[in-house]
């Protein structure tokens, strides 16, 4: 048995996947809508949040705040030994503070932050990045390969959301530097189409110039799944850990900055990949 709480896009292409690889998972979301269309597609939804636990439960909610809550009613409700799978983008701080509240009722929480965006969880090709007790991953890890083409354990608790911080801050400096490398190419006369074959044959590639902008900018899509807003989070989260740890960003804290200039250009509900292409067309902070 699995159970999946928090029904967002990520959390219901999660249960999507679970459900076709022959799961039969419980769900829950705070959102009645989300609750019938997970019913519909064919998850068991009790009467309230305690009834839709298991081992392992899944975790994918929006913050910090919203997994304190959730485990204030879930906590009580698993068995000793049970394990919470939490694939939430989070403070590393904040999950070791879950982690040693979990333990103290006997249940193991890992911190499994994601890579993929919802096509991924649907496909189950994402990259978990987890970190926490190693046994508790190995016996959740029969049911993980169904949604993870790459499942790393990193190290102790909160080591999962590091590797996912500093992961998701070179993501976002990337969307900024594409985006003003092409658009540099393109003055010169040579466009995004010409310029991205020679990009992604030599050095200068990333997962933004292979991925992102084939897939999303080019054709005008912008329907990847993933917010301007959840990345303004994440790199908030990184800046917040570099302040922390007294690490100076200077080309990484500049790209992390315009992600907060270019607000109005670029809103929060807005696809990630927007920002990228507005740095293109000449968006100014």
């Amino acid at each position: 048995m699995v159970a999946v709480i928090g029904l967002g896009n990520m959390g219901m292409a999660m249960l999507g996947r679970l459900l076709a690889t022959g799961h039969q998972p419980r769900a829950w979301d705070l959102d009645p809508a989300k609750r019938d269309a997970a019913r519909q597609a064919g998850a068991a939804i009790g009467a309230d949040i305690a009834d839709n636990v298991a081992d392992p439960t899944i975790f994918s909610l929006p913050h910090d705040a919203a997994v304190a809550e959730v485990l204030d009613h879930v906590l009580p409700a698993l068995p000793r030994g049970a394990a919470i799978i939490d694939t939430s983008t989070l403070s590393p701080r904040a999950v070791r503070g879950f982690a040693e509240q979990a333990a103290a009722r006997g249940v193991f929480y890992l911190d499994a932050p994601v890579s993929g965006g919802p096509g991924g969880a649907a496909a189950g090709s994402m990259a978990m990045m987890v970190g926490g007790d190693a046994a508790a991953l190995e016996r959740a890890t029969p049911l993980l390969k169904h949604l993870t083409a790459r499942l790393l354990h990193i190290g102790p608790s909160g080591a999962g959301q590091v590797a996912k911080l500093v992961n998701n801050l070179l993501v976002a400096s990337h969307l900024v530097t594409a985006g003003e490398a092409l658009r540099l190419g393109a003055a010169a006369g040579v466009a995004p189409e010409a310029l991205l074959p020679v990009l992604n044959g030599a050095s200068g590639r990333s997962a933004v110039t292979e991925v992102n902008w084939p897939r999303w900018i080019i054709p005008g899509s912008f329907d990847s799944g993933f917010s301007a807003g959840l990345m303004r989070k994440d790199v908030g989260l990184a800046l917040e850990l570099a302040r922390e740890l007294d690490v100076p960003l200077e080309a990484t804290g500049r790209a992390a900055a315009l992600w907060q200039e270019l607000r109005a250009a670029v809103p929060d509900d807005a696809d990630f990949n927007r920002l990228s292409a507005a740095l293109f067309t000449g968006a100014k902070p």
